[in-house]
């Protein structure tokens, strides 16, 4: 119920987001255009969202006679969970990283680049596929899909701004230091509203996976890999589609300096500790 709430309210901010930008845009009229434009988006991204995104990066579904290995780990860990089997995808990517997408339980589907699966161990790679799962769980994958859907349309949008102009209330040319206003603080204010929803969560996820692969110290080893290896890997599919980034287990889009105040993600080496926290306790009760 909590996760569905935040979703509402997401798309409720994102939506008074399309409604200000069509008003600096075009008046009365562009108002009216981004609000119908926003409850599209948002119909849209409900349902369609998880197929958009999976086609973002390149994903090819896989099965038990096309990628065995890979497709028995998702199938032992989803039994351990108590999850339905998802949809299994691989990206053909070196970059090492992984997702889950999908609306609910029922209809989710998790991913990773061939690069993830040559650079970790067997028992490294349940740890992560056990994070994505937690992700499927917890009901985390309807907002970061439509987080990562939404954010990428209001780029488009304020990009707009930068061409056609703001308007005022009766549709005449107003202020152009407002078109450039909006086209710069939108993207952010997007940013902004995925980075409070992502980061919380991936602390979950980590605990969650934890839980279910019984395996926090995996997870850990997994992680500290993933960053060591990705930070000279570029991931080509998210360097096209960057709104997406929020959505993989590590963010694979260099971040320094201020940059990081907008990270989605919270830094590795916390995320690592806290994991092997819970390796030397060993308080870590199986998710039911």
């Amino acid at each position: 119920m909590f996760n569905l709430a935040k979703t509402a309210i997401l798309m409720a901010a994102i939506t008074a987001l399309f409604i200000a930008v069509g008003g600096m845009l075009g008046g009365r009229d562009g108002l009216i255009l981004a609000l119908l434009f926003a409850f599209g988006m948002n119909f849209f991204s409900y349902w369609y969202s998880d197929a958009m995104v999976l086609k973002m990066t390149g994903a090819q579904q896989v099965d038990a006679r096309s990628a065995p290995q890979f497709y028995a780990v998702i199938e032992e860990l989803a039994a351990k969970a108590n999850l339905p089997m998802p949809k299994v995808y691989l990206i053909h990517e070196d970059a090492p990283n992984a997702f889950a997408t999908g609306r609910n339980p029922e209809h989710a589907a998790v991913a990773a680049t061939t690069g993830i699966l040559g650079i970790l161990s067997h028992r490294e790679l349940r740890g992560v596929m056990a994070h994505e799962l937690a992700h499927v769980k917890h009901r985390d994958i309807l907002i970061s899909t439509i987080a990562a859907t939404m954010a990428g349309a209001i780029a488009a949008l304020a990009n707009m701004a930068m061409f056609m102009g703001s308007r005022d209330a009766e549709g005449r040319p107003s202020n152009p230091i407002a078109s450039i206003a909006v086209a710069i603080l939108a993207p952010i204010a997007a940013s902004l509203i995925q980075m409070t929803i992502s980061r919380a969560r991936e602390y979950e996820a980590d605990r969650g996976g934890a839980e279910i692969s019984q395996d926090p110290e995996a997870l850990a080893s997994a992680l500290d890999k993933i960053h060591r290896y990705a930070s000279g890997i570029p991931f080509n599919a998210v360097e096209r589609h960057p709104e997406t980034a929020q959505m993989m287990i590590l963010n694979p889009l260099s971040a320094s300096g201020i940059s990081q105040l907008f990270s989605t993600h919270p830094p590795t080496e916390e995320r690592v500790a806290r994991l092997m926290s819970m390796a030397r306790d060993g308080a870590y009760p199986r998710e039911g």
